[in-house]
Order: C-alpha cells, then sequence, then structure tokens
C-alpha cells in the first residue's frame, strides 16, 4: 500500500515517514502538491497526508480533492474552530495540530484506513445503460463499442453515480457529496472540471455531449437515449 506525504520541513518529513511506514505503507514525498497528483492502477494510492507550513491548509486541501477522494490527513499549525470546521468540510478526513505524537499519528492512521476499506470493485457488476458499459473491476468505459477507455477515481465514482440515477437531474452539490464525500457548497467547480475531463472520454464530441448533459441553473444528468 502506498501513501503520498506532501511536506516543507525535512525534519516533519522523516518522522510523518516513519510513522506511515509503521502502519505497512509505502511512502512517495513531494515539497508541493502535484499537479495531477500521480496515478498508478496498479498500486493505488491509498493515504495523502498533507503537511502544510503556517497559514490555512485549505489551498492544499482544495487542490487534492480536485483530483482526488482518497483519505486525506493534513497537519498544521494550530487552527482557530472556523477553519478548522471548513477544512473537514472541504475534504481532510483528519486534521491533526502540532505539536503531535508519533506514536497516536501512526494509530490514527491505521484508524482511518481500515474505516476507508471499502467493498472491492470488482465484485460490483458491470453496469450497463444504453451503450455505455462501465466495469469497476479494471475501471474502465466502453462507449458504443469504441475501445475501452480507463478511468481514474473521481471520473469512475462521477460516471457510475450518474448512471445509476439516469434520467435524473442532479444538482453540483449532490455530485461532490457523491464522489468527493464532503459538503459541496461553493464547490461547482470541482463539478464542472470533472465533467469536461470525463466528457473526453465519453463522448464522441465532447463540445456537443450525448450523454453527460448540462442542464443550466439545476446540476448534470446522464440521459444516452435523449
Amino acid at each position: 500500500m502506498k501513501a503520498l506525504l506532501i511536506s516543507q520541513d525535512p525534519d516533519e518529513t522523516a518522522v510523518v515517514s516513519l510513522a506511515l511506514q509503521r502502519a505497512g505503507l509505502n511512502v512517495a514525498r513531494y515539497r508541493d502538491v502535484p499537479d495531477p497528483v500521480p496515478f498508478d492502477a496498479d498500486d493505488p494510492t491509498q493515504l495523502i497526508v498533507l503537511a502544510t507550513p503556517e497559514g490555512s491548509p485549505l489551498p492544499g486541501v482544495k487542490a487534492i480533492r480536485a483530483q482526488e477522494p482518497t483519505p486525506l490527513v493534513v497537519i498544521a499549525e494550530h487552527l482557530d474552530e472556523s477553519t478548522h470546521t471548513i477544512t473537514l468540510e472541504s475534504g481532510a478526513d483528519l486534521v491533526i495540530q502540532r505539536p503531535f505524537s508519533a506514536r497516536l499519528l501512526i494509530a490514527q492512521i491505521r484508524a482511518l484506513l481500515r474505516r476507508a476499506a471499502n467493498l472491492p470493485l470488482f465484485t460490483l457488476p458491470t453496469l450497463s445503460v444504453h451503450d455505455v458499459e462501465l466495469d469497476p473491476g479494471t475501471r474502465t468505459v466502453v462507449v458504443a463499442g469504441r475501445s475501452p477507455k480507463r478511468l481514474t477515481h473521481l471520473e469512475y465514482r462521477l460516471l457510475y453515480t450518474l448512471m445509476i440515477h439516469k434520467e435524473q437531474v442532479l444538482p453540483a452539490e449532490v455530485l461532490v457529496e457523491q464522489v468527493w464525500g464532503f459538503t459541496g457548497d461553493g464547490e461547482r467547480d470541482l463539478v464542472r472540471g470533472l465533467i469536461r475531463r470525463l466528457r473526453i472520454k465519453v463522448e464522441a464530441d465532447p463540445r456537443h455531449p450525448e450523454h453527460i448533459l448540462t442542464i443550466p441553473g439545476v446540476g448534470y444528468t446522464f440521459s444516452p437515449e435523449s
């Protein structure tokens, strides 16, 4: 299992790396949030740790959540209650404030990984709606017999959500909750960007979509027979 550690302090990087390794994770280290966050279907990331310097961790949290739904731990200086709350609502799963105990960090990481363990995707059946087939096992989509397209975690979760709610219009806030797992006020840009990337893989002409439709002022719908 793999973890991404984003940290600029070499001493803290060493401490947190050791904690992650003790929790059973291999560690890939970065000084800043990578863009894009690296994706490896054969060795998926199980956890991301963002150790921020002084200041609000929100920009880093939002940059990560725009790409990844992976469990996210934030390590930060003391936060006031409002910033702490907003950080959690913006997608952090756990916020740890300095100074922290390495032993407790290991226990918290293990607990978070246990809670994040979901039903393996390969146990879900292939989802087929009209000319679109979504295979959870390989996380690929086939449209009208064309070559399979590999999806990222977020693309898969978005398409799955839209397909199981075929013909229903889902507001952006609902999609944020279903795909990213946190409340979605003010996060319409997350959905808009992900919809754009998903259309490139699903639509014959992404500029004139036939499957994933925008309902202006309301939200998005999967309507392949429209």
